[in-house]
């Protein structure tokens, strides 16, 4: 049913009854819209709470400053959310999420600000106390209604404003204290009425209103008329009253008893037909004693109604009597039913077992006292998730299908497994007796043998079940080019308004749109990577006389195509592009291509488009996944195709990466492998207990697979739980707390006796961060074997390497830094070498090359020096 008015209401007080509409009278027109502010955030995540199914609410949330809390809302229900517009774009790179639950808040000064500040947007508006209506009004008008929803609140209401909106297409924002359902008694107010059916149209001579009953099923029980004054009786009165074309007034079952419950009343799309939802009383709706004017109830409907008649009059000895009273057997009944649904193979065994399965559900639910009401809402309710549980079966029962977490079963192997992310305040992941803590280990009392078995990195998904979803994906990108590229943009993306996966320079400057202080960031960063990559340049070639005569020289030339792969998803990752973009600017590659998911609007974010027109990108790939590294790999109609490939990604992305890379035909490099994000840190007595848990934290939150890991070097045990104290504090304030539950499950804490222990651990696990929070942090450094980038000394946290430092984030991880270097200047170029023989030069190396010639018995080898030393011969020879 469509939106014609919102009352606005207080938190605090909607639980009472106050001057204007109450609880009970909002329900009725079902919309609700409030005001979140971070001190009130837990005031509405319980107000959803305790109105399931009861209001469609609507939030303004642009006072608060977490994106994660506005998506806690819509989680728990919220109907929309009204935001700014930074919130507005960071919300709409958050995948599973409808654009259409999504508000902006605008000036509404002037028609101007009006149409500027809703520019490029597709989401609904809000005006926010409008003083001049006439300018509001005007840009209705003009705009019609072809467009997103608009909703408007008045610095000053008036009933005639509200109503000159409502009828233009607006949908008005009043105070529930200024609106009433008895305008006879409270003439000060606005009638709801009115209000509710400023847009109904009839095409009946008498005016009267088509008005369709239904049950809260949406089954329809009759059709019947209705009038602006049998409305209005509805609403002051909580039940049905309609208006008979014989009688006037009708109040259903006010002389045969089947009176109805008024649930709540709105109109259809084209605002021609009234709808009444009613919780009908008594025998039934119509005259005839049937539930519906249509006949009986059928299918679940009819079942609900058979069974609360037995639940409240069962034949003794009945068999639903008997299920109502036995629990046990009920459930018995329930789990046996599921498993032969589980074991029907035709089309008409499983409709007949899933018939019994819900028989005994649906039994279940009546014998608690909830209805097929109460389930569907909480259908609904999940439906808009944005948060999705990836849905694994649990324990026994993944064990008895023969899967493991929703997958082929893998091999028994001793694999430690990457946690969920806490399904509730109560699963124990990464806590110990209550406290956010990691597993202690101590070299004193525990054995080598357990101590490598605790620095296991979590297990990853099966190769096998990997490489079958990306192989197909990269032969359709490789067989059917741009048009494969877009579908999979459309179906991983959500992006299906995009004509073109592909987006060339010049990059407009209106998709780079950015506050002044973000912009600054950037620049700082950029210019502290440009300056230490350029220090890595090779002046001038390398020159080496081996023995008189012979010159080797080495010399340099950038990689020229280059794809470097940035990460979408929920994050903005401007930071990738810098650390993989400017390095290849500096190096000199003549083409750079950037591939990263576009949000589900088909746009980017404008921080990634303007670091890929600082580095001078050639385009930007709409894409993600496996298909973004195959189309660069092979090239399409409109991607580039490149010679190397640089970025770090998921599992998905690691694994496309290696397949191309062994594909001959796409004659393609990459940086390393790679996989979640990780951090060791040591710590000695000199350490912070503060900094050293928000170096950990800051790693945790990067996902549920990540790992941390706490090297503390002759820590007593008041040191080791001062460090302990703040990882719980820091923990329970980060707004991503249940991810970082997820990574400290498999994260340890070692407790060694001294700094060279420290380092051996430190280089057997190879980190791809290495932070040193110990005395004399410079010369630890010395040794330092294994690790992807060092963190040195009290001031150096882990997250400057992220950002601004200069030193590159794309790191080896997983182990890797033993084989791999982070990325680098020399990630982006080639080293050439040469020779260069004076006639002295191959007379004196000649023999040793004919002779190993000889010895390997490559002829020809050996015949290409001996050719010209002959050949010097006769010339001299000739000479002389």
């Amino acid at each position: 049913m469509s939106t014609t008015i919102l009352p606005e209401i207080d938190i605090a007080s909607y639980t009472t009854t106050i001057q204007g509409l109450n609880p009970k009278a909002l329900s009725y027109i079902r919309n609700t819209f409030t005001s979140i502010t971070p001190s009130t955030i837990d005031n509405g995540l319980l107000y959803l709470q305790q109105t399931v199914g009861l209001y469609s609410t609507h939030f303004d949330v642009s006072s608060l400053e977490s994106i994660d809390d506005v998506i806690s809302l819509l989680d728990s229900g919220a109907a929309k959310v009204f935001v700014n517009r930074k919130q507005l774009e960071e919300l709409e790179a958050v995948k599973n999420l409808d654009i259409d639950r999504i508000v902006l808040i605008i000036s509404g000064a002037t028609k101007k600000e009006i149409i500027d500040s809703i520019a490029g947007t597709s989401v609904g508006i809000y005006a926010q106390n409008v003083a001049d209506v006439d300018i509001v009004e005007g840009w209705l008008k003009e705009y019609g209604t072809e467009r997103p929803p608009v909703y408007i609140s008045f610095s000053q209401p008036k009933e005639k404003d509200i109503l000159d909106v409502a009828k233009l297409g607006g949908i008005p924002i009043v105070p529930a204290t200024s609106l009433t359902v008895d305008a006879e008694k409270e003439p000060q107010l606005f009638d709801i009425t009115k209000l509710l059916l400023a847009n109904a149209t009839s095409d009946r001579s008498d005016g009267l209103f088509t008005t369709l009953v239904t049950d809260e099923r949406g089954v329809a029980l009759g059709l019947v008329y209705s009038s602006e004054k049998s409305v209005s009786e509805s609403l002051r009165t909580g039940s049905g009253v309609y208006q008979s074309r014989k009688r006037g007034l009708w109040y259903k079952g006010e002389s045969s008893g089947d009176t109805q419950e008024l649930i709540r009343i709105g109109l259809d799309c084209d605002q021609d037909c009234l709808q009444f939802v009613v919780r009908q009383k008594g025998r039934g709706f119509c005259h005839l004693a049937t539930a519906t004017c249509f006949g009986q109830y059928s299918g679940l409907s009819k079942l609900q109604q058979t069974l609360q008649q037995r639940k409240a009059s069962a034949p003794a000895g009945s068999y639903t009597a008997r299920l109502f009273n036995d629990q046990k057997l009920l459930q018995a009944k329930i789990m046996e039913e599921a498993s032969e649904l589980c074991e029907a193979q035709n089309k008409n065994d499983v409709a007949f077992e899933a018939a019994d399965l819900l028989y005994f559900a649906l039994t279940k639910c009546v014998a608690s006292g909830v209805s097929l009401e109460d389930v569907e809402r909480n259908l609904d309710a999940k439906s808009i998730k944005v948060k999705r549980r990836q849905g694994d079966a649990k324990g026994p029962w993944a064990a008895q299908a023969g899967i493991t977490n929703g997958k082929p079963e893998a091999p028994k192997e001793a694999v430690k497994e990457a946690a969920s992310i806490p399904k509730a305040p109560s699963d124990p992941a990464g806590t110990t007796n209550g406290r956010i803590q990691m597993k202690r280990y101590s070299s004193a009392t525990h054995s080598s043998a357990v101590i490598q078995e605790a620095l296991k990195r979590p297990s990853q998904r099966s190769p096998e079940l990997i490489m079958g979803i990306v192989n197909p994906i990269i032969k359709d990108i490789r067989d059917n080019g741009d048009k494969a590229l877009l579908s999979y943009t459309h179906k991983f993306e959500k992006a299906t308004s995009l004509t073109s996966a592909v987006l060339k320079a010049p990059f407009p400057q209106s998709m780079m749109q950015l506050p002044p202080e973000t912009i600054a960031a950037i620049d700082i960063s950029y210019e502290n990577i440009q300056r230490f990559h350029a220090a890595q340049k090779e002046e001038k070639p390398l020159l080496v006389e081996t023995m008189p005569g012979v010159v080797c020289s080495r010399f340099v030339r950038p990689i020229e195509r280059v794809g470097l792969y940035v990460p979408g998803g929920t994050a903005v990752l401007p930071s990738t592009a810098l650390m993989l973009g400017v390095p290849a600017m500096v190096a000199g590659c003549q083409k750079i291509v950037i591939a990263t998911p576009p949000r589900a609007d088909g746009s980017i974010t404008p921080e990634i488009v303007y670091v890929a027109a600082k580095v001078g990108a050639e385009s930007i790939v709409l894409a993600g996944g496996a298909q973004a590294v195959a189309a660069m790999a092979y090239g399409t109609e409109s991607v580039s195709k490149v010679d190397k490939i640089l970025g770090p990604g998921n599992q998905f992305v690691t694994a496309a990466k290696m397949v191309v890379s062994n594909d001959t035909s796409a004659g393609v490099s990459i940086d390393m492998p790679a996989g979640p994000s990780e951090v060791l840190v040591i710590a000695d007595e000199t350490a912070n207990p503060a900094f050293v848990a928000s170096d950990l934290l800051s790693q945790a939150e990067h996902g549920v697979d990540s790992q941390v890991i706490c090297i503390a070097v002759n820590l007593t045990d008041a040191q080791m739980q001062a460090i302990e104290d703040e990882l719980d504090r820091q923990a329970n304030a980060l707004p991503r707390v249940d991810i970082v539950r997820g990574a400290i499950d498999h994260s340890v804490t070692l407790l060694v006796k001294n700094i060279e222990e420290a380092m051996v651990l430190s280089n057997q696990y190879a980190p791809e961060h290495l932070i040193l929070q110990v005395k004399d942090a410079e010369k630890v450094v010395d040794l330092v074997q294994n690790a992807g980038s060092v963190f040195v000394g009290p001031w150096t946290p882990e997250s400057v390497g992220d950002y601004s430092a200069g030193v590159n984030h794309s790191l080896p991880t997983y182990g890797y830094a033993k084989q791999y270097s982070g990325v680098n200047l020399s990630s982006y170029v080639k080293h050439i070498t040469s020779a260069n023989l004076t006639q002295q030069g191959l007379r004196n190396v000649g023999g040793a090359v004919m002779q190993l010639a000889k010895v390997e018995e490559l002829e020809a080898h050996r015949r290409a020096v001996s050719l010209r030393l002959d050949h010097m011969d006769k010339a001299a020879a000739s000479v002389v």
